[in-house]
C-alpha cells in the first residue's frame, strides 16, 4: 500500500512539473531559461547563507567573549542566528533540488529530440553540446552538494551550544564552550569556502548557457 501511495505521489509530481514546464513553453520560456534562471537562484541561496552563517559565527563570538550586560539577550540573539541558519540551509537545499530537477527534465528531452534529426551533421552537433552542456552541470551539481554538505555538521555544532546554553547560561557553561568556537570557526571557514567554489561554478555555468 505504501508503494503504491508512493508510486502514486511520483507520478503527481512527475504530472505537476510537466503541466508547469508545458505552460512556460507556450509563453516562450524554455527548460534551458528556467534551468538557468534556477542556477542563478541557488547561487543567491548560497550566497545569503555565507552572509548568515558568518554572522551566526560573530554571535557566538560575541557570547564567547562575554563581557558584561544582559546575558539573556546574548544568548536570544544566538539562538536567532542559529535558526535563520537553519532556515538559510533549508533554502540552499530546496533550492539545488530544483536545479536538479529541470536540469534532467531538460536533458531528457534534448537526448529524445535528438531521434526527430534527419540531417546527419546537425544531430552530432547538438549530441555534442549536449554532452557538453551535461558535463559543465556534472562539475556544477558537485560543488553545490559539496558545499551543502558542509552545512549540517555546522548546523549541528551551533545547536549543541544552543541546547546546552538554554538550561547552562552563566559564565561557567560559556567558559566550557571556548573549545567548541575553534572547531565551529573551522568548519564555518570550510563552507564558505566551498561555497565560494560554488558560486564560481554558477556563474561559469549561466554565462555559457547564455552564450550557446
Amino acid at each position: 500500500m505504501k508503494k503504491l501511495i508512493l508510486v502514486s505521489l511520483i507520478i503527481l509530481v512527475s504530472a505537476c512539473q510537466s503541466a508547469y514546464y508545458a505552460a512556460w513553453e507556450k509563453v516562450g520560456v524554455e527548460k534551458r531559461d528556467i534551468l538557468v534562471d534556477r542556477v542563478e537562484n541557488a547561487k543567491d541561496s548560497q550566497e545569503e547563507a555565507q552572509e548568515q552563517f558568518t554572522s551566526a559565527l560573530e554571535q557566538l563570538s560575541v557570547l564567547i567573549n562575554f563581557d558584561g550586560g544582559e546575558l539573556q539577550d546574548v544568548y536570544d540573539a544566538l539562538k536567532n542566528e542559529f535558526e535563520a541558519s537553519e532556515k538559510s540551509a533549508e533554502e540552499v537545499s530546496a533550492r539545488i533540488n530544483k536545479v536538479e530537477s529541470v536540469a534532467e527534465a531538460l536533458f531528457d528531452e534534448w537526448q529524445d529530440e535528438l531521434d526527430q534529426y534527419t540531417n546527419a551533421s546537425l544531430k552530432r552537433d547538438s549530441q555534442a553540446k549536449l554532452r557538453d552542456t551535461q558535463k559543465r552541470y556534472k562539475t556544477l551539481l558537485a560543488a553545490m552538494r559539496k558545499a551543502e554538505s558542509k552545512m549540517p555538521p555546522v548546523l549541528d555544532a551551533l545547536r549543541d551550544n544552543v541546547l546546552y546554553l538554554k538550561h547552562n547560561l552563566n559564565a561557567n557553561a560559556i567558559g566550557a564552550l571556548q573549545a567548541e568556537f575553534k572547531g565551529i570557526k573551522n568548519d564555518i571557514g570550510k563552507l564558505i569556502v566551498d561555497m565560494n567554489k560554488a558560486i564560481k561554478e554558477s556563474n561559469t555555468f549561466i554565462a555559457n548557457m547564455q552564450t550557446e
